[in-house]
């Protein structure tokens, strides 16, 4: 399972996702969180429809999405989304 978060480089609140994020991968060993700066991978953000940071996606290990959260999710949120992609 793949946890996609697009951030920007003066993000605050993306700093705290971030900081979620870590956690998750921490209590969920199945879990590889991958970071995109919107301004660096601006095709990729377009592509996944991004409007604003932070956003994650979580996709499955087929590549489905099966959650997106703009703004700081909760760790709660997260470990549900990554109990749906298992």
């Amino acid at each position: 399972m793949e946890l996609i978060f697009f951030s920007s480089a003066f993000c605050e609140p993306c700093l705290q996702t971030r900081s979620v994020l870590a956690e998750v991968e921490r209590l969920v060993p199945a879990a590889t969180v991958r970071e995109l700066d919107v301004a660096h991978d601006n095709a990729a953000a377009e592509e996944a429809g991004i409007r604003n940071t932070p956003t994650i996606i979580v996709q499955n290990a087929a590549g489905d999405e099966v959650f997106r959260a703009t703004g700081v999710p909760t760790l709660a949120q997260v470990l549900a989304a990554t109990a749906k992609a298992l």
